[in-house]
């Protein structure tokens, strides 16, 4: 399904660049923050899953541009990248180096949709595989919410769903292989800011 924003502009420019060219905005506008965060020692996220969501959202990025994304692809490739940056820097600080032989499962299984979206012809397969594997890999996070919820950062999660919410605006068409990605990570993170907030507060008690 076409985007009904497509039809729309702003003093003559197409409103779907810049929905896209804000959604890069917060992307960055996010990170910035967070990585400040993790220098400084004061932000600890789990290294790993930062690693399985920088590869899942990259390829997620080229399923997405292949399915139709068009514009709204844009900042799902940066976040990719900036991804990868927050896992070196997680690694570098020495935040949270535990490895489970599950994660290395999760990343071979991220790195199998490749093949998997060559085989089908179809670049929804892949998505479908990298989403799962994306919210497998909120886990090891979610664990560490649970147990040191004073260590993550809600105002960031918060953004990253603006962020999705603009980024599903800026979309050239609506089908399953672009909407897919963005909307259930969006539930995700909204799940895991309530679980921050409500061990926050079991922690004062």
């Amino acid at each position: 399904m076409l985007n009904p924003f497509s039809n729309i502009y702003i003093f003559a420019v197409p409103l779907l660049p810049i929905l896209s060219g804000f959604a890069v905005f917060i992307t960055i506008f996010n990170y910035i923050p967070y990585i400040i965060g993790i220098k400084s020692n004061n932000v600890k996220p789990h290294y790993f899953s930062w690693i399985i969501w920088g590869l899942t959202t990259f390829i997620v990025f080229l399923a997405t541009l292949a399915g139709g994304g068009g514009y709204g692809s844009i900042s799902i490739g940066i976040s990719g990248l900036i991804t990868f940056y927050v896992a070196f820097l997680a690694f570098r600080h020495r935040s949270d180096l535990t490895i489970l032989r599950s994660d290395w499962v999760f990343l071979l299984i991220a790195l199998a949709s490749i093949p998997a979206w060559y085989v089908s012809n179809d670049p929804f397969w892949a998505t479908a595989i990298l989403t799962s594997i994306d919210i497998i890999g909120f886990l090891p996070t979610i664990q560490k919410a649970i147990l040191k919820p004073f260590e993550e950062d809600i105002f960031f999660y918060f953004v990253f769903v603006t962020r999705n919410l603009v980024v599903i605006a800026s979309l050239d068409s609506f089908n399953w292989t672009t909407l897919l990605f963005p909307v259930v990570v969006s539930i995700a993170c909204l799940i895991l800011i309530l679980l921050i907030i409500f061990f926050r507060l079991k922690f004062k008690e």
